[in-house]
């Protein structure tokens, strides 16, 4: 029952997690498409009053007319809309579900004994830290770097440098899943951290001084555009970090944490090239697709390297026989896929059982190579080959 109610906690957190990242991630986009977009108006009433730039748009059968004011209006006339909720549910739930999938259970999905020993607590513990050490070095090179000059040139070269070693100490510390997953919530959790302790206190600032009369100090929405800058930067990154834990050929390799830098990178790479095309487009000046040209290379990249090499045509690849996918399933998976233990409601136990859920194990442990989890009971390359020829022969039964 504990196994049954986690998943279901499982299920709706990651709905949850999603629902509220799209909303987060879309205005994000949104407003960074919108401050690229922005054009200086011409009309004397609306320079009067302090716009620095607008535009037209239309949706949904309406016409809308965005203006934005820097560094504030003299007079907010309606109710004014605050975003930071988007950025807090997203981190709230994305951390509940890094908790209950993760660090309920860290000795199993932390752990793997074979790329670091050591117990589930300290792996918990550790991954903890990961996300409080990677903001307050985030946070300490964008307050000490941001203020030199070509400051934002620095701060990007220092901040990928600590994304390159963190994700380095990740892989090799923790499960490769839980690896990557961790980096991209240090990198989350880095962005949501931005919204709360920069953008959110520094803009309530501006609104408080505007609404007393005072002057206003422009520097709460420099800092503020900075780490909205990066947060839109670190997007791709975050995204695909998250969703690589469903693809074990990516995570398991011997040098994983260079898959993961390249795929961030390339992520970085595209979206810096959307976010200059808005500028490019506004300037009249050619979009830099290379950037994005670039990124999808090294995804290319990426792609060759870890292609499977193919069988040589030797006895090895003779025909497989039942009995020997048998032997291997029942030394590989039945101890998880028993009669007393049928995780996920699978159980392996049996020649009936195992050819009814010969297209799962297919793809969970020589497809995907999810399984084992952590490879746990050791399963080897030349096994993981044997049932994939099994089922790809048509899993003939015995």
């Amino acid at each position: 029952m504990d196994t049954y109610l986690l998943d279901w906690a499982n299920l709706l957190l990651r709905w949850l997690h999603v629902i509220t990242a799209i909303a987060w991630v879309g205005s994000s986009f949104y407003f960074v498409w919108l401050d690229n977009n922005l054009i200086r108006p011409r009309s004397p009433d609306l320079l009067e009053k302090g716009v620095d730039g607008a535009l037209w748009a239309v949706h949904g059968g309406g016409f809308y007319n965005p203006q934005k004011y820097m560094v504030a209006p003299r007079k907010i006339h309606t109710e004014l809309h605050w975003f930071y909720w988007e950025s807090y549910s997203t981190w709230l739930s994305g951390f509940a579900l890094f908790t209950v999938l993760y660090l309920w259970n860290a000795g199993t999905f932390l752990v793997d004994r074979q790329v670091h020993e050591w117990s589930g607590s300290a792996a918990g513990a550790a991954a903890l830290g990961f996300l409080v050490a990677f903001w307050a070095l985030y946070d300490l090179i964008c307050r000490t770097l941001g203020q030199r000059e070509r400051g934002d040139l620095l701060v990007g070269a220092a901040v990928a440098l600590a994304v390159v070693l963190a994700s380095w100490a990740a892989c090799a510390l923790f499960a490769g899943r839980a690896a990557f997953l961790l980096v991209g919530a240090m990198l989350a959790t880095a962005m949501s951290a931005n919204v709360f302790v920069w953008i959110i206190p520094g803009q309530r600032k501006v609104v408080a001084a505007m609404l007393a009369g005072q002057p206003v100090d422009p520097r709460h929405g420099q800092r503020a555009k900075q780490r909205s800058v990066h947060n839109t930067y670190f997007t791709l990154p975050v995204l695909v970090a998250m969703l690589s834990n469903h693809y074990g050929w990516l995570t398991q390799g011997p040098r994983n944490w260079i898959v993961l830098v390249v795929l961030m990178l390339a992520g970085a790479l595209i979206r810096h090239s959307f976010v200059a095309r808005h500028k490019a487009r506004l300037q009249g000046r050619r979009a830099p697709w290379e950037f994005a040209v670039v990124g999808c290379a090294l995804l290319g990249a990426l792609v060759v390297a870890l292609a499977p090499a193919r069988p040589a045509r030797t006895e090895a690849a003779a025909p497989v026989r039942f009995e020997q996918v048998r032997a291997v399933v029942a030394q590989r998976c039945v101890p998880c896929h028993n009669a007393q233990l049928a995780q996920k409601g699978v159980a392996l136990h049996t020649p009936e059982l195992l050819q009814r859920h010969a297209q799962a194990v297919y793809q969970q442990a020589a497809l995907q190579r999810l399984m084992p989890l952590n490879n746990a009971t050791l399963i080897t390359e030349d096994e993981r080959s044997l049932i994939g020829r099994w089922f790809e022969a048509g899993a003939p039964r015995p």
